[in-house]
């Protein structure tokens, strides 16, 4: 089948689809100037310390670590970026009446920045604009705690108990929250397409929203820009730029 006529097949299932749940990873933000974590451009690849930081253990434990954290925290391209034709595409099935949900993997908040509606938007691996207190799990807006970082504190601590902040993000080792992955595995039962995006769908227990949603009878139509973890669940498989292919599934009415 050529790449016109599986465009061609999954725009019908998008047009066709009234309760439609789109699941996104990192690829959805690439155009928007943030970059993956693994990839040869990857926040990982280029600084591993950051990496080291993403483990809770090493950050609760290495006073230092936590500095440079809070170094790299002032400089995140979350704080500029602007979503891409690929949000704004998710953005016109909501308007449409015919977005149930997004579930991401993405800490970035383009979704909300886009025009979604945040309610809509379960960010199973938390967001970057918060910060939590481990200790008392108090949450603020992360940029209290930068400004804080710019005016010389170096490790912020929480204002209400003194315990460690950190970003209010999934980190490795830490627990999910139960509540937010039960509510992206339900809308995942419900939907009637599941269309994900820009994921590698290959990180758990996040990924189970395809294989959840293809028991329950939904299409799947997956675009990426390599093959992914779940390929063998879609109806259609789309390779290639993200912010030209959805743009192209969705019907502007």
């Amino acid at each position: 089948m050529d790449e016109n006529s599986q465009l061609a097949d999954a725009r019908r299932l998008v047009d066709d689809a009234e309760r439609i749940v789109v699941f996104t990873g990192a690829g959805i933000s690439t155009d928007s100037g943030i970059p993956d974590f693994r990839g040869p451009n990857g926040v990982w690849t280029k600084n591993p310390a950051a990496e080291k930081a993403s483990t809770l253990q090493n950050y609760l434990a290495d006073p230092e670590l936590r500095v440079v954290a809070w170094q790299n925290r002032l400089t995140t391209p979350a704080w500029t970026a602007e979503p891409n034709s690929g949000h704004a595409a998710i953005v016109e099935l909501e308007r449409q009446g015919r977005l149930d949900a997004i579930v991401t993997q993405n800490i970035d908040g383009l979704h909300q920045k886009a025009g979604n509606d945040p309610h809509r938007v379960i960010e199973v691996h938390g967001t970057v604009w918060f910060t939590r207190c481990w200790d008392c799990d108090d949450r603020r807006p992360m940029e209290d705690a930068l400004h804080r970082v710019r005016n010389g504190e170096v490790d912020p601590s929480c204002l209400v108990c003194g315990g460690i902040l950190k970003s209010d993000t999934i980190s490795f080792g830490q627990s999910l929250v139960e509540s937010v992955i039960d509510r992206a595995m339900r809308v995942s039962d419900e939907c009637d397409l599941m269309l994900a995006v820009g994921s590698t769908l290959s990180v758990f227990p996040a990924a189970n929203c395809v294989p959840r949603a293809k028991a329950g009878d939904a299409s799947i139509v997956i675009v990426n820009g390599d093959e992914t973890a779940m390929d063998r669940y879609a109806d259609v498989l789309l390779i290639g730029r993200i912010g030209e292919i959805l743009p192209a599934l969705v019907s502007v009415t």
